[in-house]
């Protein structure tokens, strides 16, 4: 039987035929995963930036920037600049999904479940760039810019996931703390993501529509609701006040304790960038570096919750720390 030539194959099977010829170090793997999870905090930051400037419909359609041209025209000034270059920097982040993707493709063994997560990344990607196309032809209607945001978190979620299982192994999970601290992590993460979510109400009813146009905004009293998020942020700040407390009691592994530490900084910055935000009218950039704080303090939390186990490799990086206590679960 004949057969074709070796890159026919690579034609209908790419990411196998690399595979074949590359094999990247796991050191590639993790800042692979490292370089997704950070271009799509820029991209959270650099969006909030085209809202604070008023620019959400520099481009005034979408895909294209304007009816006659897919790239901003010199009629449409700074605006115009600022809303097509966040769009095209969705471009870079599609990049570094890929780099992801491809890297654990390649990786000997394959690790199908770190290959999921990147393409998980990739959809999500889609689904939010196709929702951003949605909010400027709604013209900024904040329940599609709130979803926009929610949608960008979720992907920081999967993209904070695989940066932690590319550093660990394909085993079972196994525990590194008694039941009941994971049962007080995942009531943190459900607090925090209420959190979050509050936020987004926030912004939906406050002055910031995100273009000089008349912009709708949700029917809530942006007072009202930032006092809710300010009750949402002192539940979260208990929460990890107590994760931080019950780690050292049981004894917890170092690095899990520090996870603990790092939260409550992050914790202790986003508040006090709240609150002399809401004291100051909102200035810009305060509310860019509280939009920052969100992202910070979501893979924060994450992180928190997946130091409480492990999964172990041949060279795990995260030792498992015996305790007689997790023989009783």
């Amino acid at each position: 039987m004949h057969k074709g030539p070796p890159t026919i194959g690579g034609v209908f099977n790419p990411l196998a035929y690399l595979a074949a010829r590359w094999t990247p170090s796991p050191g590639i793997v993790r800042r692979a995963a490292l370089a997704a999870l950070t271009m799509t905090v820029v991209i959270v930051v650099t969006g909030g930036a085209v809202r604070l400037t008023g620019s959400g419909l520099g481009c005034d359609t979408w895909p294209k920037c304007t009816d006659d041209s897919l790239i901003t025209t010199q009629a449409q000034g700074i605006h115009g600049a600022i809303e097509f270059g966040n769009r095209m920097l969705t471009y870079v982040v599609s990049a570094a999904v890929g780099w992801c993707i491809l890297a654990a493709r390649c990786a000997k063994p394959w690790r199908r479940s770190l290959t999921r997560l990147g393409w998980a990344q990739f959809w999500i990607v889609g689904a939010n760039a196709v929702l951003g196309g949605i909010t400027v032809h709604t013209k900024l209607n904040p329940w599609s810019v709130a979803g926009h945001f929610l949608l960008a978190t979720a992907l920081i979620t999967v993209t904070t996931l695989t940066w932690q299982r590319a550093r660990e192994g394909d085993g079972a999970p196994k525990p590194r703390v008694p039941g009941p601290v994971r049962k007080l992590s995942w009531a943190l993460l459900a607090t925090t993501a209420v959190l979050i979510a509050a936020g987004t109400v926030v912004t939906g009813s406050g002055p910031h529509a995100g273009d000089s146009s008349e912009v709708p905004r949700m029917p809530f009293d942006w007072e009202s609701t930032a006092h809710v998020h300010a009750v949402a942020a002192w539940a979260v700040c208990a929460l990890a006040v107590a994760m931080w407390l019950v780690l050292r009691v049981v004894d917890a592994p170092d690095d899990t304790r520090a996870r603990a530490r790092d939260l409550l900084l992050v914790l202790l910055a986003q508040g006090a960038i709240g609150y002399v935000q809401f004291f100051t009218d909102l200035p810009e950039i305060l509310v860019g570096a509280h939009m920052l704080g969100s992202c910070l303090v979501w893979i924060a939390v994450l992180r928190v919750a997946l130091g409480l186990r492990e999964r172990p490799a041949e060279q795990a990086e995260i030792p498992a720390q015996s305790d007689p206590q997790l023989s009783a679960l």
